[in-house]
């Protein structure tokens, strides 16, 4: 569905043929300031090389994606890799990081996942 419905603010990342990277997100719609950033994939053999924040850099800089100001995704405490390198995507475009409770573990998901945090970064200049 990401890549049907939402295909204008999807990337695919190929290394001879392969897909190695993917990230998917769609324009809020009550919202059209924020990207929210569903999915994030690396392969095994591609990580390690800077690939995630390269792929949301050309998520960004699709027509598609003109006029984003905030990127907000959800993550669990324990998903170190997708803080870190959101952490760093901010960092790098000098804008805020703001984490708030989202979907409790108890009232969303009846105990079957660990509860996801909103981290919303920006604002981005347009």
């Amino acid at each position: 569905m990401q890549c049907s419905h939402f295909a204008d603010t999807a990337i695919i990342a190929k290394c001879d043929g392969k897909t190695v990277g993917f990230v998917s997100g769609y324009r809020i719609p009550s919202r059209p300031d924020v990207l929210f950033v569903w999915q994030v994939v690396v392969a095994d053999e591609a990580r390690g090389q800077g690939l995630a924040g390269r792929l949301l850099e050309a998520q960004l800089a699709t027509e598609a994606c003109r006029g984003i100001r905030y990127i907000e995704t959800t993550i669990t405490k324990d998903n170190a890799a997708s803080r870190a390198l959101f952490a760093k995507f901010a960092k790098k475009h000098r804008v805020n990081m703001e984490e708030y409770p989202h979907f409790d573990r108890h009232t969303h998901f009846n105990d079957q996942h660990d509860s996801e945090y909103l981290i919303r970064i920006g604002p981005f200049s347009q």
